[in-house]
């Protein structure tokens, strides 16, 4: 009886660790749920609420410097598209998300995210054509997040080379993943990166790069992931977290 007790209490102990090792990322916020939108102040308020480990949000620089929140490189006003890295501020402004919120400042949404106890602020820099905007915008926000002490909080991905390494020099201790799926974790691991964060494509065409980076010491998060088998198949290989757009559904079939 004894040693029977003592398997079911390894067995229960394994589980646990392993649900808890595997975190949830709502991708551009909590926004599949009435009231919200993707990048929204309410879809990172919502996903505060359901208490994932964290929320991801994209941002770009205006045309007069100023961080602003958006997935895209361009949005839609009055029916004409204006690129984002071209277009000022005040006319950015203008835009409103499908809930009805202007378009926001990273100000704005450092500002909501100081009362978001509960989760993580992902942070995704987005690629500009001139590294001077991509270096401007990585000094002003990170910042922005050291002027309210909540640089503990907060994590970084890109797409750009350049992006990680301007983190890496003005964060170096905050968590800082690469985007773009064409790095080995043996080279994330020389740059001194915290991890990669590919695609699940990318993940499908090289499972084994989960267990390298982890023998790295290195982590693994894994972006889009909103099918069930997509899920069933990156909580299989063990990633330690799941980016979706479904973070109620990642985490009922985590619980089982």
């Amino acid at each position: 009886m004894k040693g029977l007790s003592l398997s079911l209490i390894l067995f229960l102990l394994i589980g646990t660790t392993s649900i808890k090792a595997q975190e949830i990322i709502a991708h551009r916020g909590y926004w599949k749920t009435e009231g919200s939108t993707q990048n929204s102040i309410a879809s990172l308020k919502k996903a505060n609420e359901i208490n994932v480990y964290g929320s991801e949000v994209d941002i770009w620089l205006s045309s007069d410097g100023v961080p602003v929140v958006n997935h895209d490189a361009d949005v839609t006003l009055d029916g004409k598209k204006l690129i984002v890295q071209d277009t000022p501020y005040a006319t950015l402004r203008k835009v409103k998300l499908s809930n009805g919120e202007p378009l926001p400042t990273v100000e704005e949404y450092l500002d909501a995210f100081e009362d978001c106890k509960n989760i993580k602020l992902i942070i995704e820099f987005k690629p500009h054509r001139a590294k001077e905007s991509e270096d401007e915008l990585a000094r002003k926000v990170i910042d922005m997040v050291n002027d309210r002490g909540i640089q503990d909080r907060v994590e970084y991905i890109s797409f750009s080379i350049n992006l990680v390494q301007q983190v890496k020099r003005l964060a170096p201790q905050a968590p800082n993943y690469y985007l773009n799926g064409d790095l080995t974790p043996q080279i994330l691991k020389k740059m001194g990166l915290t991890g990669l964060d590919y695609s699940r494509n990318v993940i499908k065409k090289n499972p084994h790069w989960v267990s390298e980076a982890h023998d790295l010491g290195l982590k693994v998060n894994v972006w889009t992931v909103n099918s069930p088998e997509d899920i069933d198949k990156m909580i299989e290989l063990n990633v330690d977290y799941i980016t979706t757009d479904e973070p109620l559904l990642v985490r009922e079939k985590l619980s089982k």
